[in-house]
């Protein structure tokens, strides 16, 4: 294994080299220059932090009188020396302060900055003093002579600690005068600009700690810094736990390596237990353990969980991710529906202080006006009931205008004709550009998708025709029908399980985009949803809901299926899919049957997507800007090969 050197992770250049000088200066003064440990003081109640203390009542209180005395002022007038004074003395009062911070700018004259990250205290030092070095030597020993030398020795972004007084200056700035000074590590690299912060998306993710201190050093920001976001974050899932806590929920912990990669439709990641000799996967869902529970008699139980799914990126997917995941024992999908409106809505009102989120252009993909979505209002739409809603939408956009009501999504015939179309319609424009400058693709295209004696000006006719739902199809469309289904359609075990299959496929790929306000989408079918009851008014609908917020999947819920004997013929179902080709299929869980088996109260589950609803608070287009330390393609040192793009690819 090669052993990158110091110099090749931190590259050396003027600023790095005249850093290192400046640390060996400071070596020289104070001894060790990390030291463990800078005891802080509590005068403002609690441990003095920067925000603390910036928060404390009396500075407050302080501040606001110089405040009132600084308008009544005029223009360039210095505040009363005796007011000023008092105050002052109000101050000095409140005893010895110290505090620690990291330096916003250089300290190129008396006055700098401090930042813990969420907020800034001007500090104050004077070259006649007094102005003492405290030695990092374990004694903490005073050096009365050479506190100014350390102070011009510091660098933007080194982190000090400071003994003094609170004191307002003629400008109306509460401050701390510093007395003594104590050095305690160094920032060698440099600070990102503060007036831009670090403007590539993929920086940022990539070097998490640089943009927190980049945003606590940007002067100004365009919406929330990258701290607020994840405090946001935070406090919308200590507001869920708590909720859940209050009304009699239970905390668990499943296991995050499985033997068997179940409670969800997805590809896992795969390792090996040396000591047990089995392999086992990063858990995809933990459904299944949290309902074993609920055989064993928790009633109400819940997990915040990571999960991991391998699979692709794109602005709402990525491969880890967090779930809040519950279930309560005596409910229905309905009940469930309900709870989960008012979990959100306390949630979102105590992370945010209100109900209503802002959504930019940017995020929501639209040039129309940001979005306010209002989470005071939840719609119910059946899937169906959806479709029909924005055919229209769909036809101007993708496919032929017309009208159609439930019924007609009924019909198998005209349904497979529909997902043909679709299907076709997409390699169309995926190939669009191709057919010009590579003959190779328009080769593929043909072979793989049509029939025999079709050229490009029959392609051309898929882009154009408009078809008539009221007629027949025209025979081109049997055509490739019949060639598509035969060689490239999924096989599907039964009709129902067809039909199910391209309903779900029209609304996932053409009307979930359109769902912006929070809309519980209702009636899924059984032949998609294998864990799920069915509605005892239609066998072939599972009593499922999924949430859908400005376009994305938020939470997904039912209720579920206690029937060992059902579950294990929807696992069989499920299993044939995969031996069809299906990688994402379920595979049979017989321990989970087995605790069926004992008997499972009826109840309903859900699990809510944490980072799609932090996205939605936060106005982030880009779900890696919610998780703090996203995974990334390794970077390209020089002269090694390969891209340093990172992209995200969509699913």
């Amino acid at each position: 294994m090669s052993i990158p050197a110091l110099e090749e992770i931190i590259e050396p250049n003027d600023q790095t080299e005249a850093r290192k000088a400046s640390l060996a200066a400071i070596a020289d003064l104070v001894g060790n220059v990390y030291p463990n440990k800078f005891a802080r003081t509590n005068i403002s109640g609690g441990e003095d932090t920067l925000t603390a203390l910036k928060q404390f009542d009396k500075v407050a209180e302080i501040e606001a009188k110089m405040a009132e005395i600084k308008a009544s002022l005029s223009e360039g007038e210095r505040p009363p020396a005796d007011k000023k004074d008092a105050l002052n003395e109000e101050l000095k009062a409140l005893g010895t302060v110290r505090i620690a911070g990291r330096l916003t700018t250089p300290t190129r004259g008396n006055f700098v900055h401090l930042t813990d990250g969420m907020s800034k205290l001007q500090v104050y030092a004077n070259k006649k003093g007094p102005l003492a070095l405290v030695k990092n030597d374990g004694a903490d020993t005073i050096d009365e002579e050479n506190g100014w030398a350390l102070w011009q020795l510091l660098d933007h972004g080194d982190l000090i600690g400071v003994e003094g007084y609170l004191f307002i200056t003629n400008t109306g700035e509460v401050s701390v005068h510093v007395e003594k000074l104590q050095f305690l590590a160094k920032a060698m690299l440099p600070m990102p600009d503060k007036m831009h912060g670090i403007a590539d998306p993929e920086l940022r993710r990539r070097y998490r700690y640089a943009d927190l201190i980049a945003s606590s050093l940007q002067v100004e920001h365009d919406g929330l810094t990258t701290r607020e976001v994840f405090e946001r974050r935070a406090k919308l899932i200590t507001g869920m736990r708590r909720f859940l806590d209050d009304h009699g929920y239970i905390e668990v912990e499943t296991p995050m390596l499985t033997p068997k990669a179940t409670g969800a439709a997805a590809t896992p990641f795969e390792t090996y237990h040396n000591a047990l000799d089995i392999p086992l996967y990063a858990r995809i869902a933990p459904e299944l353990y949290l309902k074993r529970l609920t055989v064993g008699g928790f009633e109400k139980v819940y997990e915040i969980n990571r999960n991991f799914r391998n699979e692709g990126l794109s602005h709402k997917h990525n491969p880890e991710f967090t779930m809040l995941e519950f279930y309560c024992a005596y409910m229905d999908v309905n009940g469930m529906m309900d709870f989960c409106e008012e979990l959100m809505q306390d949630a979102v009102l105590k992370s945010t202080g209100q109900l209503q989120a802002s959504i930019t252009k940017e995020y929501a993909g639209t040039d129309e006006s940001p979005i306010i979505v209002d989470f005071g209002m939840f719609e119910r739409l059946t899937m169906k009931q959806a479709i029909v809603r924005y055919w229209d939408k769909l036809g101007s956009r993708n496919m032929s205008r017309g009208t159609i009501d439930e019924s007609w999504l009924e019909n198998v015939s005209q349904l497979r004709y529909l997902a043909t179309y679709m299907r076709l319609k997409k390699e169309v424009i995926l190939l669009s550009d191709a057919f010009e400058t590579d003959g190779g693709l328009e080769k593929k295209f043909f072979m793989n998708f049509l029939p025999k004696g079709w050229n490009r000006d029959r392609i051309e006719e898929i882009d154009k025709e408009r078809i008539s739902l009221a007629e027949e199809f025209p025979s081109w469309a049997d055509e490739l029908t019949f060639s598509y289904l035969e060689n490239h359609a999924p096989k599907y075990p039964d009709v129902e399980a067809e039909k199910g299959a391209i309903v779900l496929e029209l609304f996932e790929s053409f009307v979930e985009r359109f769902l912006i306000q929070p809309t519980f989408i209702t009636d899924y079918p059984k032949s998609i949803s294998p864990l799920s009851k069915a509605d005892p008014r239609n066998p072939n609908v599972a009593e499922r809901f999924e949430l859908f917020i400005n376009g994305m999947e938020v939470a997904n819920g039912f209720s579920e299926l206690n029937d060992p004997k059902e579950q294990y013929e929807r696992f069989v179902d499920q299993m044939a899919q995969r031996e069809g080709g299906d990688e994402e299929a379920m595979v049979l869980d017989e321990d989970y049957i087995r605790a069926l088996s004992y008997g499972m109260p009826p109840a309903a589950g859900i699990g809510i997507g944490i980072d799609r609803l932090v996205m939605l608070l936060t106005n982030k287009h880009s779900i890696r800007d919610v998780i703090l330390f996203p995974h990334m393609r390794p970077e390209k040192r020089e002269g090694e090969k390969g891209s340093e793009g990172e992209g995200e690819k969509e699913v």
